[in-house]
């Protein structure tokens, strides 16, 4: 009885020490159950040791008396009572062969018996364990190694396909989805800088229009309108660009109807596809556009299938203008009101190019009697600043028109420096027009407080931390000037190893942004991921 009681507490025992092995967790029901049955085997340990004491002092006093008697009777002993004769007795020896063991030989043998299969029974589950993990063909095993690769997925993603023009397997695939999608695809011009042999290059001399059949049957007219007008340049900034492409698809719903035996919410979103490639044909999107289009899209997915067309069109609509009022409109009179805090009577503000958002901080400022003066920089080949210059003037503000080279020369008088962004990454650098990152290092090195601009629609959740991965490349051709009727660089294209570089982005690093103003409040570059946390909760 009591070795059955033994061998019960070693199998729960070794449950306990299985599942510990396996990683799981003990409650406290188990932990103490554990205890109290190592305690007990304890104890049976020494209650078996003092009676194997007990018998191998009682089989030495047998045989010593054994010794003492006269032969015959230690024979008809052994006749009698072999039990009692311990194994090294002749007669017990010699009896040893029979099946049937003496019960007195039977604590001494199954306490090392057991200890011996208990000690094999573990070992064998360690080792089977152990062949488990190993073994790929097991399906436990195999599902487990999977576990961390899953886990590795969402950090290495897929390059889009804009940024691998030189990689002729994606230029292939990208082919064919425009053939499916019966759009054609724009060829580049021109020679590329090395670096930038990733990136497209297109040319306004052949915009993506001329190859177009009119009238389209599958491009809508407002779309190839836009992409035109993206092109040509005729539709610059972030905030113009994503405002006309919200006002297109306005219009591609209104002339919408759902086919027969259709659902609305997913016969649109595919009619949406060939425009956005379209689009992006004649201009790679920007941050702001890719945000705006993520939006509609949830918009129309979240449309129920029993709502009636007109119901469904009238709620697109409504949403669209709710997104161009809030997310552009009202953030761009919130961050006005934040930014007039930080302009004080006889400041000297510095701006670079023409953000429409800067502007309509300095226009706030300026009516709410506030005495600055504006010094614009400038840079070619655009001559943005021109534009934001002459909208200042008209308004009446002191200006001082400066290009870029001249930048370290008039930044002592300067007593701060506001930017706009195309973008705000995700590791908090600013992605804004080509120059800007010069503006804030030399600003850094006077120590000029750099205050940015941006709506959070444009916060991006991509991360970069140089300008030669993810770009744009303008028309080369922009930078051919013609002076007293002559032209340097006309015939630069027969040059084998001449190639123009017109750049339109570059990244500024958090450390040369001393605060970003949003329509949400004042917040660090770092607080960007916090941001767009909050907008993913939100939607």
């Amino acid at each position: 009885m009591a070795d059955s009681g033994v061998t019960d507490g070693f199998e729960k025992t070794d449950g306990i020490e299985r599942a510990k092995s396996e990683g799981k967790e003990l409650t406290k029901e188990e932990k103490q159950r554990l205890r109290k049955e190592k305690k007990q085997q304890k104890k049976n340990k020494e209650k078996k040791d003092d009676r194997a004491s007990q018998e191998s002092g009682r089989e030495k006093q047998g045989v010593s008396s054994a010794a003492s008697a006269p032969q015959p009777s230690a024979q008809s002993a052994a006749q009698k009572a072999p039990s009692a004769v311990p194994a090294p007795v002749p007669v017990a020896a010699s009896e040893a062969p029979a099946p049937a063991p003496a019960p007195a030989d039977k604590p001494a043998k199954s306490k090392a018996e057991l200890k011996a299969e208990r000690r094999a029974r573990q070992d064998a589950e360690r080792a089977s364990k152990h062949g488990k993990k190993g073994d790929p063909g097991q399906p436990g095993a195999a599902g487990k190694p999977k576990a961390p690769t899953s886990e590795l997925q969402p950090v290495v993603k897929r390059l889009p396909e804009h940024i691998q023009v030189d990689n002729p397997d994606v230029l292939k695939k990208l082919a064919k989805k425009l053939e499916r999608q019966q759009i054609p695809l724009r060829l580049d011009y021109g020679y590329k800088v090395s670096l930038f042999s990733h990136l497209h290059q297109y040319s306004r001399k052949a915009p993506l229009t001329q190859q177009l059949s009119i009238p389209s049957t599958v491009i809508h007219p407002a779309i190839v309108r836009l992409g035109l007008q993206y092109s040509q340049g005729i539709v610059a900034g972030s905030n113009a660009r994503s405002v006309a492409l919200l006002h297109a698809f306005r219009q591609v719903i209104r002339d919408y109807t759902t086919p027969p035996n259709e659902e609305l919410s997913r016969d649109l979103v595919n009619r949406l596809k060939p425009y956005i490639s379209f689009l992006n044909q004649c201009r790679p999107l920007s941050a702001s556009m890719g945000n705006a289009i993520k939006y509609i899209k949830k918009e129309i997915s979240n449309i129920p299938s029993q709502c009636k067309e007109e119901e469904a069109k009238s709620k697109l609509l409504h949403c669209i203008e709710w997104y161009i009022k809030e997310k552009i409109i009202l953030a761009a009179k919130a961050i006005a009101e934040s930014s007039i805090e930080k302009i004080s009577d006889g400041d000297v503000i510095l701006i670079y190019g023409c953000s429409s958002l800067v502007n309509h901080i300095l226009c706030e400022a300026f009516e709410k009697s506030r005495k600055f003066r504006v010094i614009v920089v400038d840079s070619r080949p655009r001559l943005e600043g021109r534009e934001a210059l002459r909208r200042l003037v008209q308004r009446g503000i002191s200006c001082t028109y400066v290009l870029i080279s001249a930048v370290s020369y008039i930044l002592p008088e300067v007593s701060k420096v506001f930017l706009g962004a195309h973008a705000l990454l995700a590791n908090g650098y600013v992605m804004s027009r080509v120059g800007t990152s010069q503006i804030a290092l030399v600003a850094k090195a006077f120590n000029v407080p750099v205050l940015v601009c941006c709506e959070t629609y444009k916060f991006c959740e991509r991360v970069q931390t140089d300008s030669f991965v993810s770009n744009e490349l303008d028309d080369p051709d922009d930078l051919i000037v013609t002076r007293n009727g002559r032209t340097q660089l006309e015939n630069w294209q027969q040059e084998p190893s001449l190639g123009l570089l017109n750049l339109v982005y570059d990244v500024t690093p958090p450390d040369f942004v001393d605060l970003v103003i949003t329509e949400l409040g004042m917040i660090p570059c770092t607080s960007v991921p916090v941001v767009l946390r909050v907008k993913n909760v939100d939607q």
